[in-house]
């Protein structure tokens, strides 16, 4: 028979941001649990709330399947004399069993047949096992620091209160944390602070909302607190940006939520929204509103944990929190404008970017540089963008920066407007960290692009220069995020740079004392940056043999390369396309055995067999054809036509004797197919899509 299973925890309050990723370890931990076990059971469902933490299993079994256990012993050869008597490993395994020789099976094994005790082992009672199941749950939790309280020696993320576990209508009898298991449950801390007892899983939820005054299921809460934060905007008419990370948030600080909305004076709306919204989602867990056109209204809905009788108390309360909080910003705001960009450069003197690289001063100066050279090759403003480089930190060292690290960059492209700095400046103040993550937007203005490149591209030659590049999962400089930001700005945006030129020019920039490894970070640095492709493409399905058919070129233009990893993946989807890559595996492991270079000419008169013709000739034809189509970077359309020469290369390998006895006839064969792996090639090394054998 199959019962219901409930279990919960209930703690002092719960780490806000951790709540959702504790709710579903605890669940997942006694799914594994159960299955440890061999217990039979349903659907598990994570509850939880800032006080409690709930897992209930549907249609959990009440005992172990029993099951055959099957001790093996002595082989059979060795647990009989000649006679057919037991000997004494016989003799032993049986006493040690409990039984008697005559009682033993024998058995085929992948050793042979042996002796063997069989028995039935009764399932054990599943109410016996829950405990150590949750104890083992709970001691997974991924929780960094653990933490006593009064004189206990359990350890938990919070003080723990009670603990509730029933089977069906039964209490577990079972002891988690140093608390004894019961059926009681406790409500809201203000609405209903008293136990209430829960006959049945089945009654759970419902028990700890009416009268409880609990909505326990997370998402349902979400939910709810999503539709009051909307509703509540709309009484304003306007509509609440409602983030997802902090929406988590707030469901993990209330357990019975009541939207309400504040106001803040207009005269705040003359500081940069982002400070504004930094203060109240940030600080105080509140979510802004917006009109029509996208703009910030002097509006702020907070979710309070209780259904105040007085709700325009507990708003008053909230609007006299924010107030000094905007009011900061504003001041700082105010303050940093009396001072330019420009002038706080100074400042940048006394901050140091990395000990053997100098100061963010100096940074900015070979950002500049570099900036200006990427400019002028792709057609860019090289004194805006040599501009904006040199400006880009200055606001490191303004105030609201100071208070509000998030505003790195949005308070950069105020400052450098209210200094009168063209608009393309102003906007590479904020687009220079673009892109900040996998997936995030990439910077639209040209002037942006290109101070995003030479940001990161400097910081990568430096790091790597001193010989400081990423190891295992350290990586303090995010040189892995800072080189798929440089490809995929280049990749995406359709701009054909050498990062091989790029790197020389920003490692030149350096003091050559300054990098220990100043000969060789180029190709280092290069190295990395491409590598960092693979993962890009494995995402987009693209196997990882199609990139290291293109990376074994050892290209250094990412533009080219996906242009050719593309063209190659879909070469790979071909029908000749498996046959052609075995073909250029053969003609290269034949070249590759040559004590010197391939030959290259092809004598016409030297050739004898029809399929060495044929295959000359059309080599001839594939060369007329993809010559064009490379010289325009068509590689997919130039692959595609060299598919065609599937039959003419089985042919040639099918009849031909390539390593002929008489030299000439050899070498002139080998000509041939190095001819035909240079067709390929000018692509990719087609042969490394062959699988290994």
């Amino acid at each position: 028979m199959a019962q219901d299973f409930l279990v919960e925890l209930g703690t002092e309050e719960l780490p806000p941001k951790a709540l959702h990723t504790l709710m579903q370890a605890f669940a997942d931990g006694i799914e594994q649990g159960l299955k440890e076990a061999e217990l039979e059971f349903g659907a598990v469902k994570a509850y939880a709330s800032p006080r409690r933490l709930a897992v209930i299993v549907a249609d959990l079994a009440e005992q172990q399947k029993d099951k055959q256990v099957e001790k093996h012993g002595p082989a059979v050869a060795a647990a009989f004399d000649k006679d057919g008597n037991p000997t004494k490993a016989a003799q032993g395994f049986a006493r040690g069993a409990g039984v008697s020789v005559d009682e033993l099976s024998r058995v085929q094994t992948d050793k042979g047949e042996r002796l063997a005790f069989i028995s039935e082992q009764k399932g054990e009672a599943t109410k016996n096992l829950l405990g150590d199941i949750v104890s083992t749950s709970l001691a997974k939790l991924p929780i960094p620091k653990r933490m006593r309280w009064g004189a206990r020696k359990e350890e938990f993320v919070r003080p723990v209160h009670w603990l509730l576990m029933l089977l069906g209508n039964d209490v577990v009898d079972a002891e988690v944390l140093g608390l004894k298991s019961g059926n009681t449950t406790r409500g809201h801390r203000f609405h209903c602070n008293r136990e209430l007892t829960v006959a049945s899983a089945n009654d759970y939820v419902q028990k700890v909302r009416d009268p409880g005054y609990v909505v326990v299921d997370f998402a349902e809460r979400r939910e709810i607190i999503r539709e009051q934060v909307q509703a509540e905007a709309n009484n304003v008419n306007g509509e609440a940006v409602i983030d997802d990370d902090l929406l988590d948030e707030v469901t993990a600080l209330v357990e019975w939520p009541a939207a309400l909305t504040g106001r803040f004076e207009k005269r705040f709306l003359d500081v940069p929204a982002e400070a504004l919204i930094s203060s109240m989602k940030e600080h105080q867990k509140y979510f802004h509103v917006i009109d029509d056109d996208g703009k910030l209204m002097p509006f702020f809905i907070t979710v309070s944990n209780i259904e105040s009788t007085d709700a325009k108390q507990v708003i008053e309360g909230n609007e006299r929190v924010i107030r000094p909080r905007l009011s900061d910003a504003a001041f700082f705001f105010d303050t940093d404008k009396k001072t330019s960009l420009e002038a706080r450069r100074e400042k940048l003197k006394s901050i140091v970017f990395q000990q053997k690289l100098g100061t963010v001063y100096d940074k900015t100066e070979r950002m500049a540089k570099l900036a200006a050279a990427i400019a002028e090759k792709i057609g860019g403003d090289a004194a805006l963008a040599q501009r904006a480089s040199q400006l880009c930190k200055s606001d490191l060292v303004t105030e609201m920066v100071f208070e509000f690290a998030d505003m790195q960059g949005i308070a950069g492209y105020y400052y450098a407007e209210n200094d009168g700095e063209p608009l393309d400046v102003a906007k590479a103040m904020y687009e220079q960290y673009m892109p900040k993550f996998a997936g995030d937007a990439l910077p639209v203005s040209e002037t942006g692009t290109i101070v995003a490149l030479a940001d990161r591209i400097d910081t990568l030659v430096g790091i790597f220069g001193i010989g400081q590049p990423p190891s295992g999962s350290r990586d303090p400089f995010a040189l892995r995020r800072a080189s798929l930001g440089v490809l995929r700005i280049l990749v995406e945006k359709n701009i054909d740079l050498d990062l091989r030129e790029l790197l020389t020019l920003a490692r030149d920039s350096y003091p050559r004392t300054a990098l220990a490894e100043y000969d060789s970070v180029v190709e280092q640095t290069l190295a990395y940056m491409i590598e960092r492709f693979r993962a890009r493409y494995e995402d987009a399905g693209i196997k990882a043999e199609v990139f290291l058919a293109v990376s074994a070129r050892k290209l250094s233009r990412p533009l080219d390369i996906d242009n050719r990893v593309k063209a190659v993946h879909s070469f790979t989807q071909l029908p000749e396309a498996e046959a052609l890559a075995a073909a250029n595996k053969r003609v290269s492991n034949i070249l590759a055995k040559l004590d010197g270079p391939a030959p290259s000419e092809v004598d016409q008169a030297l050739l004898q067999e029809d399929a060495e013709k044929a295959l000359y000739l059309a080599i001839r034809d594939a060369e007329d054809a993809v010559a064009p189509l490379y010289a325009e970077a068509r590689f997919e359309e130039g692959l595609a036509g060299l598919s065609g020469l599937r039959e003419t290369v089985d042919n040639f390998f099918d009849s031909v004797m390539v390593m002929a006895d008489d030299e000439q006839l050899r070498n002139n064969r080998l000509a041939l197919l190095s001819q035909l792996r240079a067709l390929f090639l000018e692509a990719a090394d087609i042969s490394l899509l062959a699988p290994a054998k």
